[in-house]
């Protein structure tokens, strides 16, 4: 599916980070609609000084020991002048950390531009990271894979095929293995540091799974909470087709297939559905064949590499 990126508003910053940051609204509240435009922070030190030429006002600013004793070193009438000049740029809000108080001459401007403005009780470098951190996440491009996803010994594997070839079947033997269940038909994947797959089941559908027969199963009540997980890196797409879908079956395994996740190459392997087959197991098998060709090892090219070794060392009649 497209690679989609929601807006991140002042708004979902809060309600998403709130708990995390110790984020409390004391203004400003009308300007919660507000977009953040980049995923880090600024500290506005240099502006409140009067320098204006450049200004990361497009981030959310924070402002910490050293911005406030300065503004409390200047006298009324400056701090007035520095705080409308401050306010005057479309910020998406603004943080006190350290559970600063910001000054009573202040939050009146605030209010009536609608700037949002938060306090927080962390140290201004611990806000900072951990903000930018969950930023970064909120950034990322994601998209919806269909398909469920398990964790098989670390290895995530999202499982994909038509509807009725036997996934939910092949989901349900691998929990009965001891493996763990990531997401049910919908996977969420989002993209971190431009590399890895991150995948996760929606909110509501989390924790249980759908089998055709039986309905609905909550799966950490039936198998116990450590056949749940809530997100996991995804390393393997297994598709499985019906027999007849797959006229070429690779038998040898030279070649890695791959298939394109927001822009990431994953590996990829082709299961042929026919009755008798235990699915499970294959996936299980390629889930640990992945694993330990990520530790170095490839049995095919060891194979063919012993192969020409001893066609090199068989005389010609």
């Amino acid at each position: 599916m497209a690679m989609k990126h929601d807006a991140v508003t002042v708004e979902r910053f809060y309600t998403d980070q709130s708990s995390a940051l110790g984020l409390k609204l004391i203004a400003g509240a009308g300007g919660l609609k507000r977009v953040i435009h980049e995923p880090t922070i600024n500290r506005p030190g240099l502006v409140l000084t009067g320098f204006t030429r450049y200004f990361a006002h497009k981030r959310i600013q924070v402002i910490g020991n050293a911005e406030a004793f300065y503004l409390k070193s200047l006298p009324e009438p400056q701090r007035l002048l520095r705080y409308r000049e401050f306010l005057r740029h479309r910020l998406p809000c603004i943080v006190f950390s350290r559970g600063l108080r910001p000054d009573k001459i202040f939050l009146p401007i605030a209010e009536a531009a609608n700037v949002p403005i938060f306090q927080c009780p962390l140290i201004t470098m611990k806000f900072i990271n951990l903000a930018t951190l969950a930023l970064e996440m909120m950034f990322a491009p994601r998209s919806t894979e269909m398909g469920s996803m398990v964790d098989i010994l670390g290895v995530g594997v999202l499982i994909r095929g038509e509807s009725g070839i036997g996934k939910s079947e092949s989901v349900l033997a691998l929990l009965e293995r001891g493996y763990s269940l990531v997401s049910d038909d919908v996977t969420r994947v989002t993209l971190v540091d431009g590399r890895h797959i991150i995948g996760t089941s929606p909110e509501l559908t989390r924790e249980h799974m759908e089998v055709r027969g039986l309905g609905i199963i909550h799966v950490a009540a039936m198998f116990g909470i450590r056949s749940v997980r809530l997100d996991k890196r995804l390393d393997l797409v297994v598709t499985l087709k019906p027999w007849e879908a797959v006229p070429d079956v690779d038998r040898v395994g030279m070649e890695q297939k791959t298939v394109e996740i927001l822009g990431v190459d994953i590996p990829h392997f082709i299961i042929p559905v026919r009755p008798g087959r235990d699915l499970a197991r294959l996936i299980e098998v390629a889930a640990l064949h992945t694993k330990l060709k990520a530790s170095g090892r490839n049995p095919a090219k060891e194979m063919n590499d012993r192969l020409l070794a001893q066609m090199a060392g068989t005389p010609r009649l």
